[in-house]
């Protein structure tokens, strides 16, 4: 059975040079340092990484299955672009599985889970900038508090759809677009309100509660989104 701190695929020590080269390319896609939009050069990627061709093609492929790179006969492979229909379709199945897995982690997770999610958020609030509502950065995997939701769902299944297939795609979004402005100290109120609603093993109401933060997310990631269009 899948535990509180079993790790999915995608968040596994790496081992081989295609996971060291994939942790350090999908880092610098979902950040922005390798540019969204922009077209992949395998011998440049191989340079920078320090990494011969064959684990590099290995790691583009898995990128490919988390959606973070696209691969287009003739044209070869780019970085997916960050697009207002994307973002819909992307967070449309984002709404219903996070609140899903909301719902199951109400009835799934034990008091001392959710004392550690609890601690967790304490934790972000020590950042200044959380507590000033400029920035709510979250490291990828255990600190991120959407993460630790959908682990504490205890369904393997969900698991695998949010945090090997769509996890870093949704991250691309949020750090790029979603961490910072107006809407930082509403989101921390917001997971505030989702944690007493898991408390009070209220499954309904967290699974409602979860939906619309990430519509509130949304619909923030949406107005940037058209800021970004309207300077380009």
């Amino acid at each position: 059975m899948q535990t509180f701190y079993d790790q999915p695929y995608s968040f596994r020590s790496p081992v081989t040079s295609a996971d060291r080269v994939l942790v350090a390319v999908q880092k610098a896609i979902v950040e922005g340092d390798i540019a969204a939009g922009s077209k992949i050069s395998e011998a440049g990627l191989a340079k920078q990484f320090n990494v011969s061709r064959a684990p590099l093609r290995e790691a583009l492929a898995r990128l490919e299955r988390c959606h973070l790179v696209e691969r287009t006969p003739n044209a070869g492979a780019r970085v997916v672009t960050l697009t207002y229909e994307g973002l819909i379709a992307l967070y449309q199945i984002r709404e219903e599985l996070e609140g899903l897995a909301c719902r199951l982690a109400a009835e799934q997770m034990a008091n001392d889970e959710i004392e550690a999610l609890s601690k967790l958020l304490e934790q972000h609030l020590e950042s200044q900038r959380v507590r000033e509502g400029e920035s709510y950065y979250q490291e990828a995997g255990d600190v991120d508090f959407h993460y630790r939701i959908i682990l504490a769902s205890k369904n393997q299944y969900l698991i695998n759809m949010l945090c090997d297939e769509l996890y870093f795609l949704v991250r691309m979004y949020r750090v790029q677009l979603g961490m910072n402005g107006p809407r930082v100290s509403r989101a921390f109120d917001e997971h505030k309100a989702i944690i007493t609603a898991i408390a009070n093993r209220d499954g309904e109401l967290a699974d409602l509660l979860m939906r619309r933060h990430i519509s509130a997310s949304r619909k923030n990631i949406e107005t940037k989104l058209q800021a970004h269009k309207e300077v380009s």
